[in-house]
């Protein structure tokens, strides 16, 4: 699988864990920064890796921020990214089983490495349920074509 990373200062050392624990899966993890643990802001990240999601570059992207909290925000901004924040692998499976999220966003100074490969896991392994929620997702995408036509 096509995995777009990024994440900011604060989610550095959670990134590049990650990041190995995906390529020691076999997945194709795409890093758009942060390269560094040197103060920097999350939407220059964040966005890009939205983006690639929403372009098809890859088919899921895993932000990391010191909350969760600032990508969660920024990957919801853009078109076609559904993001959500997981901070349990309960959490990360029902927002792929109920949410068809395509983004998920960990909180590194709320969860051990540990968890949150655990969370990466079960986000990754989890499909999309459809039936009822499929009505839901396409409510949820209705409505951003409509914000998106009024501009």
């Amino acid at each position: 699988m096509k995995i777009a990373l990024a994440s900011d200062h604060a989610g550095y050392a959670l990134k590049e864990a990650v990041k190995r624990h995906l390529e020691g899966r076999a997945d194709e993890a795409t890093d758009f920064g942060a390269s560094c643990e040197e103060p920097c802001d999350y939407p220059d990240f964040g966005e890009a890796a939205a983006r690639a999601v929403a372009a098809g570059e890859a088919e899921r992207g895993v932000l990391v921020c010191g909350s969760g909290q600032g990508m969660c925000m920024v990957a919801n901004k853009v078109a076609g990214v559904r993001a959500a924040l997981a901070w349990n692998a309960e959490i990360a499976r029902l927002s792929r089983l109920h949410n068809d999220a395509n983004v998920l966003c960990l909180p590194a100074r709320f969860v051990s490495e540990r968890d949150a490969l655990a969370i990466v896991d079960e986000w990754l392994a989890t499909a999309f349920e459809g039936g009822r929620h499929a009505r839901r997702v396409e409510k949820l995408m209705r409505t951003e074509e409509v914000e998106r036509w009024q501009d």
